[in-house]
Order: C-alpha cells, then sequence, then structure tokens
C-alpha cells in the first residue's frame, strides 16, 4: 500500500468536505469545545488540534512554547504534561503563556511561567523575547483575542522568535465563516484567518502546513504555520 487516502468513489472530496464543516458547525455550535478539560482543568479547544500539537512537539522538539492566551490554563499544562512524557529530551523544556486576565486556582507546575498583560504589549513582547535562551528551539501559539488586526500584531511581533522547522499557531481560524461564526462580539468579523492571509502574504519565511489538518476538523485551518528559514 502507498500510504496515501483513497478517493472513495461513494464520498467525493467535495461531499467528504461538506460533511465535515455539517459536522464541525454542530460541533461548535452545541459548545462542547467549552467542556474539553485537560486533568480536570478547562482547555477549550479541539481535542483534534490537541492530538496534533502533540505531534508536532515529538517531531520539532521545541525547548520553549509561547502561549499568548492563557484562559484557564488547561491547554498550558497539557504542553508540559506533553513535555514530562517526553522525559530526558525535554528535560529543560517550558512553556511560557500570557494572558490579561488573573485566574484563581491556575495550575501550578515547574515547566509553567504565567506573564500578565497584552500579548501585543511592547513590555509583554520583550519579556517573551528574554525567556528565549541561545540554544532554545521555540514555537509559538496564539490564542488571545481573535480579531484580525490583533492577530496580525501578534504574528509580526512573534515570528521572529520561531525556530526554524518550528511552529507558529494561529487557534481560532475557523470564525467569521471558515466555517463557524462567534456570538463574541470583540471576536466578530475578520479574524485570525484574515490575519494569515494577510501575513503569508508579507512574510515568505513561514508556510502553511495543511497536512496537520488532516482529521478533517480543525478549529485552525491554515493556521498551521512552519518556519522553513
Amino acid at each position: 500500500m502507498s500510504g496515501q487516502a483513497r478517493a472513495n468513489p461513494k464520498y467525493p472530496r467535495e461531499e467528504v468536505s461538506r460533511r465535515a464543516d455539517a459536522f464541525h458547525e454542530a460541533y461548535y455550535y452545541a459548545g462542547l469545545w467549552r467542556q474539553t478539560t485537560w486533568m480536570g482543568v478547562p482547555a477549550w479547544k479541539c481535542p483534534l488540534d490537541l492530538w496534533v500539537y502533540q505531534e508536532i512537539i515529538h517531531q520539532t522538539r521545541p525547548t520553549l512554547i509561547i502561549e499568548c492566551g492563557t484562559a484557564h490554563g488547561g491547554t498550558a499544562l497539557y504542553l508540559a504534561h506533553v513535555f514530562d512524557a517526553m522525559g530526558d529530551a525535554a528535560q529543560s523544556a517550558r512553556v511560557v503563556t500570557v494572558d490579561i486576565a488573573e485566574r484563581p486556582n491556575m495550575p501550578r507546575h515547574a515547566r509553567i511561567e504565567y506573564l500578565r498583560g497584552s500579548s501585543t504589549d511592547g513590555a509583554i513582547i520583550a519579556r517573551a523575547r528574554e525567556r528565549v535562551r541561545p540554544d532554545d528551539r521555540v514555537m509559538v501559539i496564539l490564542d488571545s483575542l481573535h480579531s484580525r488586526d490583533h492577530v496580525l500584531a501578534e504574528l509580526r511581533a512573534y515570528w521572529p522568535l520561531v525556530s526554524p522547522g518550528c511552529y507558529l499557531i494561529v487557534e481560532d481560524s475557523n470564525i467569521n465563516g471558515h466555517p463557524v461564526w462567534t456570538d463574541y462580539e470583540p471576536d466578530a468579523g475578520p479574524g485570525p484567518f484574515e490575519a494569515i492571509a494577510d501575513f503569508v502574504k508579507e512574510n515568505d519565511r513561514f508556510e502553511v502546513d495543511h497536512s496537520r489538518e488532516r482529521f478533517m476538523m480543525t478549529f485552525n485551518p491554515g493556521g498551521y504555520l512552519r518556519r522553513k528559514r
């Protein structure tokens, strides 16, 4: 066998895409993503994307992950536990996570450092840069405010920190009709998907890695950006 998926004549690609989008919409509008937890801590993600994250981490071996948008801390804890599972291969790996809000009872883990402030504030960006060691391999995840202008500002600020071969992941590019719509007013209108389109036009150091969307449903369509150089 070639290892490549074969097209099923009963289900042409257009029909598969339509059905995947229909499930995506049903899943999203039911709010099931808000019920996702990691070790009891809310992690508002599509579980298929979390699976992809551990694949990326194992394959690219980042030693520092910068996360913009902590929320309840479930994703930061998940990332820390993935590093734990890698043992000596991730002995010094850590997670720096940024958010404007400070919530009670955030998960504590030796690998996690919390930074309080806006991800686009110059002081916070400088503090994030200070966390990068000369020998680090850096991965960045953007999941804070989802307006186009904010995400584009994050992309421009954090891309230089990403190591060649590592990923800059833009989350929730599924909103604004790709294929879902959010009822959270600050995120309404052009958002991460549109910011990605603008960013890749001006920055040729990154490529969209659609292979990371192979599970057919992702909250990050077009959002897995791999740094080439």
